[in-house]
């Protein structure tokens, strides 16, 4: 069994690199999501649920530009460069994870400005379609992230030393 880049990186530096790229974003989206359904659904008028959700969606979005500023330099092109994307699962994995971030930078947009001006009524609309759109393709990068690459067709390729000496050995 193969594992993909996503969780490679996840791995690797152990706990650090899943507690930055998995656990805050996800604990910051998964607290944005229960207060936007406490204030949506419960038509809750709790200043303090609001500020969570105001401060947690803002918090998610700064991470996300970390991260998203991160991972293209340091892993997407490299990998990209030398056409090391372990298949399309590989490839959908990182892209949708990068592709995660860019709603929840969004939604912390929409709530830095809701801080200097009110919205009409669309407005839970549209944070709710972000932190939606955000949900789906984090779940998306979380699925692909964890199948086995080898599935579609992935196969590590020999280094070319241990090529060399299977080929001496033969002679």
């Amino acid at each position: 069994m193969y594992s993909t880049h996503y969780m490679d990186l996840l791995m690797q530096n152990s706990p650090w690199n899943l507690i930055f790229f998995m656990a805050i974003p996800v604990i910051l989206a998964e607290t944005v999501a229960i207060t936007e359904l406490v204030l949506t659904v419960a038509k809750s008028q709790n200043n303090w649920i609001r500020y969570l959700n105001r401060c947690s969606s803002i918090l998610g979005g700064v991470a996300f530009v970390v991260i998203i500023a991160y991972l293209i330099p340091t892993v997407v092109i490299p990998l990209a460069q030398a056409g090391e994307f372990r298949t399309w699962v590989d490839a959908t994995a990182i892209f949708s994870y990068l592709a995660a971030g860019i709603p929840m930078i969004l939604l912390a947009c929409y709530n830095i400005k809701h801080l200097i001006a009110k919205f009409g009524e669309g407005r839970n609309s549209i944070r709710i379609l972000l932190l939606a759109a955000f949900l789906v393709l984090s779940h998306i990068a979380m699925i692909f992230g964890m199948v086995d690459p080898g599935i579609a067709g992935y196969s590590p390729e020999k280094p070319a030393q241990a090529e060399m000496m299977e080929m001496h050995h033969h002679h």
